[in-house]
């Protein structure tokens, strides 16, 4: 796994691009990052994603969309739903909640295209209960098919607790060793996990596309999150992207 932290390419050969591009195309899956209310970042999601779609048949999973919203996404793709209508059916507003506008270029995008959308997210209920229970506190049948989360390494836990607000006094753990940081951890890991394994899936088609997925960058960075689970996953040819602040 490489993770690229974005940069301009003023001063570079002017094929840098390019070439990047023909390395991006050939791996498995490609994770572009996000902070989710920057309309910059996505725009540059679309402009990633149509380059790569150039070089191979691609697939792209969305963190906004649980996967059992799939079967909305097919049908917005073939065009069968008006944009109101696709919001509606795919229950924006109580499953992500941030203003449509910043997405519908990539949704668009991908119904002009016919690429296909995967939803990569799981019940919010979930991942509330690992993170209070443990995984085997969760029967089997509310599992989602998904699999226990590999513990994630020491640099990812650092991250996220610094990024969720580290030593606060208005926060439950006190440092990254605290049990209480434990469960909020293992929360994070039912999202990392699931991404992971919708996001396997979906390169499992027979076409065998270029999975492109559109995560916040919190779930990709430090070596752990997503990447981290995919290896687990046994996909480990992953190149991340991460969108710096001004694009």
């Amino acid at each position: 796994m490489t993770e690229i932290f974005w940069q301009r390419p003023a001063g570079e050969a002017g094929d840098a691009h390019p070439r990047l591009m023909q390395r991006l195309a050939r791996a498995e899956a490609v994770l572009l990052g996000e902070r989710h209310d920057r309309a910059d970042h996505h725009r540059w999601q679309l402009h990633m994603a149509a380059g790569l779609a150039a070089h191979r048949p691609v697939v792209m999973g969305f963190e906004m969309f649980p996967a059992r919203l799939d079967p909305v996404l097919a049908e917005w793709v073939a065009g069968g739903l008006t944009e109101p209508a696709f919001l509606e059916r795919a229950e924006w507003g109580r499953v992500w909640g941030f203003d449509a506008a910043l997405y519908l270029p990539l949704f668009r995008f991908c119904r002009e295209m016919r690429i296909p959308m995967r939803g990569l997210n799981c019940r919010r209920d979930l991942v509330r209960e690992v993170g209070a229970l443990g995984w085997e506190g969760v029967p089997e049948a509310d599992r989602e098919g998904l699999t226990p989360a590999r513990p994630s390494p020491a640099a990812y836990r650092r991250f996220i607790f610094e990024l969720t607000g580290g030593a606060s006094p208005t926060r439950a753990a006190a440092s990254v060793e605290d049990p209480a940081f434990d469960r909020f951890l293992r929360a994070q890991e039912v999202w990392d996990r699931a991404f992971a394994t919708r996001l396997v899936a979906a390169a499992s088609l027979p076409t065998r596309p270029l999975v492109i997925g559109i995560i916040g960058m919190g779930h990709l960075q430090q070596g752990g999150g997503v990447p981290w689970q995919l290896a687990d996953l046994g996909m480990d040819r992953v190149e991340v992207l991460i969108p710096p602040q001004e694009i």
